[in-house]
């Protein structure tokens, strides 16, 4: 009896740990796009207060984000970075969150971060500072592209729109940094997820291309690649299918294929309940730390 009471004690008084959260970080687009990350989360609702902070590690979405989980009584939060390469904005998240020391230098607020790492070229963004919290952060470091639970999906996804696999040649297609090593981790990531695709059957051929979409002269090269990919596929009474390594979307890619013949649905990872489940496992490994 006297254990029974000692324990309501401690938990009326807030012993019992810290109430925690989960900080979903995605890049943004357009409507269409934020309601597939939404759709993707909205089952983790039931279990867990979540917050989503658009924008390429923005503060002032972060700041928001988190204020709203404070609200409701949040003190540790797991920050999962829905972004395909562990790389991206890795740095200046940490910097936002106080993980890691921002650097005395003023940086200007209108430098770009397009390497998605923190280097030069790219994305406009906003200037790096330190959100207030009197929380603790637990912060994800691997990719979305990182996951075997990526290659569940990208096979649902050449399922739904293959035919007669011999006839076919796939073409997986990603956004891609403006960095050649870091490059060439994202095509090693991407090779890794589709070789399930062969489940499905013999087809032609696998490709995975990025199109290093922010850096044009890099683009350049990259979609005379691609389209002669695509060309090359429909020769000899061939198919192309074409599957965006993305989290969500068709990206820019019905005008890099403008004129050419392939088959896509323009679906990126969200929503799928593998990405919800990705979501959760990277949450649930990050509050399991101490």
């Amino acid at each position: 009896m006297r254990f029974v009471v000692l324990l309501a004690i401690a938990m009326m008084s807030g012993c019992a740990g810290p109430r925690t959260g989960i900080l979903v970080m995605a890049h943004g687009g357009s409507e269409a796009w934020n309601r597939d990350v939404e759709a993707t989360v909205a089952p983790l609702r039931a279990d867990y207060e979540v917050e989503i902070a658009y924008g390429m590690a923005r503060a002032s979405t972060m700041s928001e984000a988190v204020e709203r989980l404070e609200k409701k009584g949040v003190r540790r939060t797991a920050v999962v970075r829905m972004f395909i390469s562990g790389d991206s904005f890795l740095k200046p998240t940490e910097q936002i969150l106080g993980l890691r020391d921002i650097p005395k230098k003023k940086m200007n607020a209108n430098s770009h971060m397009g390497s998605h790492m923190g280097g030069g070229g790219g994305h406009h963004m906003e200037p790096v500072r330190r959100i207030a919290s009197q929380g603790s952060f637990m912060l994800s470091k691997q990719g979305v592209g990182d996951s075997p639970l990526v290659d569940e999906i990208l096979l649902d996804r050449v399922k739904a729109l293959s035919t007669d696999p011999t006839r076919e040649s796939v073409l997986i297609l990603a956004h891609g940094p403006g960095d050649e090593a870091e490059n060439e981790r994202w095509l090693a990531d991407m090779r890794l997820r589709v070789q399930g695709l062969h489940k499905l059957g013999a087809f032609r051929h696998i490709q995975c291309e990025t199109l290093r979409e922010d850096w044009p002269e890099r683009r350049i090269n990259a979609e005379r690649r691609i389209r002669a990919y695509v060309e090359a596929g429909n020769r000899n009474g061939g198919n192309v299918i074409v599957v965006p390594f993305r989290v969500s979307g068709f990206g820019p890619y019905k005008e890099t294929l403008d004129g050419l013949t392939y088959v896509s649905d323009g679906r990126g990872f969200c929503p799928h309940p593998k990405m919800t489940q990705w979501i959760k496992q990277t949450a649930d490994a990050l509050l399991a730390t101490r």
